[in-house]
């Protein structure tokens, strides 16, 4: 991350989740404050910001991208009330890439501070936070272990020293102090004060030598690589018939698309049965974005959901890639969807909506020899 450790701390966390809600709780927050989001955003960096300040968001096109012609604009209006633009490195339901520091450089000329979620982007792009002293610096970033290959459960914010020893912490007890009496508290030192309780050291251990390996790997040769499987993942998914894409470039190995006249948690269903291919069908956390480029209006009523299923939500099919993933697996997968894609009748016959689990079941579990050699 080339985090300035004279300048910044690194504040250890169970995930990015808890990171952001940390920086949410800790931001000196007055009357009239603003944080700047956007219509990307998963909802860890949305829901924190709305219980301690009022929210706005930057809008996005009919492919996703976020509008920064609108965000210059928004800051230009708000300015000197907003404190914190909160954005996304790279989404994680189409895999965009913001350009961050453009972002922090327009942020800082009107007097706000970034955040930057950043566990879509570190697992696949190198990421620089640049000196303090530079414009497009980036104040504060979050990510999680588990995004990178380490084990669940840790994950990390890091900003500045000088903001985190204001301020009480948001946790106190065990660990976060030096000296206490009935009347007085010392705050230990920093990151000590954020890290209330006992310490995930064994995750902690292994975020580290998580980040090291990826470094002794090289993470420009990986995201090259990324970047061929992800261009030939576009190529082959784009030739099925009926599919629809989502998003556009510039985009970490993240695709999500939907197959037309199936439902996304049935199409997920059979990939999974019929292929054993791990997909996430939804709205990966971030609802507004994905009702946004299924172009859903945002204003029907929730109570009008409630009455439906979850697996008939609007959503999308999601694949990750990754360093370990090859041609021959995405072009395996491309070929069990063409092969859905052309026998749709079928298997949405072989897979039915079981109403009393209220999800998309397979009626049998076997293949017929004949469908293997179906194209």
């Amino acid at each position: 991350m080339k985090a300035d450790l004279d300048r910044d701390t690194v504040i250890l966390t169970k995930n990015t989740t808890e990171a952001i809600n940390k920086l949410a709780y800790r931001f000196p927050w007055q009357a009239g404050d603003l944080v700047i989001s956007t219509e990307m955003e998963h909802h860890s960096n949305d829901l924190p910001w709305r219980f301690r300040a009022r929210v706005e968001y930057v809008p996005v096109d009919e492919k996703g991208c976020l509008q920064t012609a609108v965000l210059e604009k928004m800051l230009k209006e708000y300015y000197p009330h907003t404190r914190l633009l909160a954005v996304c490195g790279a989404s994680n339901v189409t895999g965009h890439i913001n350009d961050i520091h453009y972002l922090a450089a327009m942020a800082h000329e009107y007097g706000s501070l970034i955040l930057v979620d950043a566990a879509q982007l570190v697992p696949h792009l190198p990421v620089d936070m640049k000196p303090h002293s530079d414009s497009s610096h980036i104040d504060f970033l979050a990510f999680s272990g588990h995004k990178i290959y380490a084990p669940f459960g840790c994950g990390a914010l890091i900003g500045p020293r000088e903001f985190f020893q204001l301020g009480n912490p948001d946790h106190t007890g065990g660990g976060t102090v030096s000296l206490v009496t009935k009347e007085q508290i010392i705050w230990a030192g920093l990151p000590d004060r954020e890290e209330a309780g006992s310490p995930n050291v064994l995750g902690a251990i292994l975020l580290a030598d998580t980040l090291q390996y990826l470094q002794q790997l090289g993470l420009d040769r990986m995201a090259a690589y990324e970047d061929e499987l992800t261009n030939h993942a576009l190529a082959v998914l784009s030739a099925i018939p009926g599919i629809t894409i989502y998003g556009s470039q510039p985009r970490v190995g993240v695709i999500t698309f939907n197959l037309s006249s199936i439902p996304h948690a049935q199409l997920g269903v059979i990939l999974c049965h019929e292929g054993g291919i791990g997909v996430r069908t939804g709205c990966f956390c971030a609802q507004n974005y994905v009702r946004r480029l299924l172009n859903i209006n945002s204003e029907r009523p929730l109570s009008d959901w409630r009455q439906v299923s979850p697996a008939h939500w609007p959503g999308m099919v999601r694949i990750s890639l990754a360093a370990y993933n090859t041609r021959e697996e995405i072009d395996r997968l491309a070929s069990l969807l063409r092969q859905i894609a052309n026998n749709t009748n079928y298997y949405q016959r072989l897979y039915p909506f079981n109403h009393h689990q209220q999800e998309f079941l397979p009626t049998i579990s076997y293949h017929h020899d004949w469908m293997r050699n179906l194209v």
